[in-house]
């Protein structure tokens, strides 16, 4: 184990994030929105990049540890990039999965001069009411304390079929140690992405932008991965996995290696 768990603390607000490799570069990982922080899951995190870990000094930031009752997809963006700078690091390329990608998008074309290269995965530039409906489902279990019925909505949408029925135990598992501000935090963090769109900003980001997706996403669908790579124009390259659901970004075995080949390439 070579990760570290640390805290960067500025006027405004508090922020665990991860840290590990040894690489000259930096890479900013944002995650996704989940039940329970990542960062209880610091070492397989770490495993599952260590193929990036040469290369590059990863981050990956946590969302801000006191929030307020409303907390927009602008407000997580303007946090990450102060704890970012607050850290000294420039020049960063960042890979944000799902909601991370809505956080990174809105860093990318709010502030070119900072991310030289960025990954979106399983993500979307605009949230529909029908991408909502799904997301509001979440936030209903999450207010009725449900924290067993949440997880397994939760992973039902993101995983393929067969990987959530082998899955029922763990699952069960990890919903018996949710707690109520875990569940309140999620409230707040899924409720931001009500009314998302930066569809109309995506021209402004300026650096190369790898989508990635999966034409079988039942959470925000294989459509928006497309409508990002139309809005960002020239700069963008796709791919779409298939068979993996939204969650590609844990499950496909080459997902790493396209990254690496990716932020490394001139």
């Amino acid at each position: 184990m070579s990760y570290s768990l640390k805290n960067i603390s500025t006027d405004s607000f508090s922020m665990d994030y991860i840290v590990f490799g040894s690489g000259d570069k930096t890479l900013v990982i944002l995650p996704g929105l989940s039940v329970q922080s990542v960062m209880g899951s610091a070492e397989a995190i770490e495993d599952g990049y260590s193929l990036l870990a040469q290369e590059f000094t990863i981050y990956l930031f946590d969302r801000r540890k006191d929030l307020p009752p409303v907390y927009t997809v602008q407000n997580m963006a303007d946090d990450t990039v102060a704890a970012i700078e607050a850290l000294g690091l420039t020049d960063v390329s960042i890979f944000g999965a799902s909601q991370g990608g809505m956080i990174a998008m809105k860093i990318a074309a709010g502030h070119p001069g900072l991310v030289n290269k960025l990954i979106l995965g399983s993500t979307s530039s605009l949230i529909e009411s029908g991408q909502y409906k799904t997301i509001g489902s979440w936030i209903e279990l999450a207010k009725n304390g449900d924290a067993k019925g949440l997880y397994f909505a939760f992973a039902e949408a993101l995983y393929p079929k067969e990987i959530y029925e082998q899955s029922r135990e763990l699952i069960t598992q990890m919903a018996s140690t949710v707690t109520k501000e875990e569940l309140d935090r999620f409230v707040v963090l899924a409720g931001s992405m009500d009314g998302f769109d930066i569809s109309a900003e995506l021209g402004k980001i300026s650096c190369p932008t790898l989508i990635l997706g999966d034409t079988g996403d039942r959470v925000l669908g294989p459509a928006a991965s497309h409508a990002i790579a139309q809005g960002v124009g020239s700069n963008a390259q796709i791919y779409m996995y298939e068979g993996y659901g939204h969650a590609v970004y844990d499950l496909a075995p080459d997902y790493r290696e396209r990254m690496l080949k990716f932020l490394t390439e001139s």
